[in-house]
C-alpha cells in the first residue's frame, strides 16, 4: 500500500492509509475536528457579529525578542506544504525546524532568504518546492518527513512586532528507512574578504545529498561579477573538490551574464529548476549597487555524499588584462540538502547589524 509520501502525477490516484493534518492560527494543534473553534484572535473584532467559525483567528502576532512555536507534531509523518505571509523585515524573523527531540536545529533561516527572497523585497518565483505569489506569498513544497517529531518555531528579533499568517500541511504516516531529514543552512558575508571563497556550507556529517542553492548577491564593483566557481568537497576530499562548476551563472542554469542580447540588460527568469528572479538595479540615488537574487535546484541532480560535505563558490570578475579580479561582494546563501541525523551544530547566525539588509 502507498504510504502517502513524495505524492505527483503518476500515483495521486494511489488509495493510503495516511492522514492528512494541518497546523495554522485556527488549529494550532493540527488535531482532527478541532479547527476553526477560536472564540479570540487578530480577527475577532472583524467576526464580532458573526462569531464562532468566521475567521477569528487568521494570524497570530509575534512581539519583539519573542519566539513563536508553530507547530508541534508527533510522528511519523512527514511536512508537505508550507505557506506564510510575514510583516516586517524579513532578516530579522527566523524559522527553525527541529527533528526527533534534537537541540540543534535542522533548518535556522532568516524567512525571507529561506522562500528566495532575500533582500527584503517580495519577488515572483515559479519553482517545483519554493513559490512565491503576490502579494508576498511564501510557499514551500520540499518533503520534510520525521520520525518521532517535529518542532517549528518563529523568532522575531526585530524592534518591532511582527504579525505571521501562516498554514502548515503534512501528513501522519509510516516512513521509510531510507528517508533522510531536510536541513537548510543561511550563511552571510559582508564584505568577501579579498581572494578567499565563499562558504556555502562546510561541517556536514553523515550520509546525504546536497539538493538546492539560493543566494542573494550583491556587488560592490563594476563590471562582470559571475566568472566564480561552485566546487563540492565529497567524502575526504581537501585540497581538491569531485565537482567543479565552469562558472556561477552557468551554475544557475543560464549562460554570458545572464544578457538579453536585444536589450542589452539581466534577464530574470523564473523555472522549474534554476532562476534568476531578481534583479534590483539602481536607482541613481540611495540604491548605488546592484543586487541579484538567485536559485538552483539539484532535483533531478541532486549531490550525493556518503560522509561529508563542503560546499564553495568564488567571487570573481574581471580586471584590465583580461585578468581575472577577486571580488569583496556583500552574498548571502542559503544551502538545502537531505542527510540522516544527528545534525552537526551550524556557525552561529549573525548578529542583527551583520543580518541586515544595507
Amino acid at each position: 500500500m502507498f504510504n502517502g509520501l513524495g505524492m505527483n502525477l503518476g500515483n495521486l490516484s494511489w488509495l493510503s492509509s495516511a492522514v492528512s493534518r494541518s497546523i495554522s492560527p485556527e488549529n494550532f494543534s493540527g488535531a482532527k475536528g478541532q479547527a476553526a473553534m477560536a472564540t479570540e484572535g487578530t480577527g475577532a473584532g472583524c467576526a464580532r457579529e458573526l462569531g464562532q467559525g468566521w475567521k477569528i483567528s487568521p494570524s497570530i502576532p509575534i512581539e519583539p525578542g519573542e519566539t513563536r512555536l508553530l507547530a508541534d507534531i508527533e510522528g511519523p509523518g512527514a511536512i508537505q506544504q508550507i505557506w506564510m505571509t510575514p510583516t516586517g523585515a524579513w532578516r530579522y524573523s527566523i524559522l527553525r525546524v527541529y527533528w526527533d527531540d534534537q537541540e540543534q536545529p535542522s533548518v535556522e533561516c532568516p524567512v525571507g532568504d529561506f522562500f528566495g527572497c532575500g533582500w527584503g523585497r517580495p519577488v515572483q518565483i515559479s519553482s517545483l518546492p519554493v513559490c512565491v505569489n503576490p502579494g508576498s506569498a511564501f510557499n514551500c513544497y520540499w518533503e520534510m518527513p520525521f520520525r518521532r517529531r517535529c518542532r517549528i518555531t518563529m523568532s522575531n528579533i526585530a524592534d518591532e512586532r511582527m504579525v505571521l499568517y501562516y498554514q502548515i500541511n503534512y501528513t501522519l504516516t509510516q516512513v521509510p528507512a531510507e528517508a533522510a531529514y531536510f536541513h537548510a543552512q543561511f550563511r552571510r558575508v559582508n564584505p568577501l574578504p579579498y581572494k578567499e571563497v565563499y562558504t556555502l556550507v562546510d561541517g556536514v556529517a553523515g550520509q546525504g545529498q546536497y539538493v538546492g542553492t539560493y543566494m542573494a548577491w550583491g556587488v560592490n564593483s563594476t563590471g562582470w561579477w559571475g566568472e566564480g566557481e561552485i566546487k563540492f568537497y565529497l567524502d575526504g576530499d581537501q585540497t581538491f573538490p569531485t565537482i567543479c562548476g565552469t562558472g556561477t551563472e552557468d551554475y544557475f542554469c543560464g549562460s554570458y551574464n545572464f544578457e538579453n542580447r536585444e536589450t542589452h540588460q539581466y534577464q530574470v527568469f523564473t523555472t522549474p529548476y534554476a532562476g534568476l528572479p531578481q534583479v534590483i538595479r539602481p536607482d541613481g540615488v540611495y540604491q548605488s549597487q546592484t543586487r541579484f537574487g538567485l536559485y538552483r535546484w539539484h532535483i533531478m541532480d541532486p549531490v550525493r555524499f556518503q560522509q561529508d560535505l563542503r560546499v564553495t563558490i568564488q567571487a570573481l570578475g574581471w580586471r584590465s588584462g583580461g585578468r581575472y579580479l577577486p571580488l569583496q561582494d556583500d552574498i548571502a546563501s542559503v544551502a538545502y540538502w537531505y542527510q540522516a541525523l544527528p545534525t552537526a551544530p551550524f556557525p552561529a547566525l549573525p548578529d542583527r547589524d551583520y543580518l541586515e539588509v544595507v
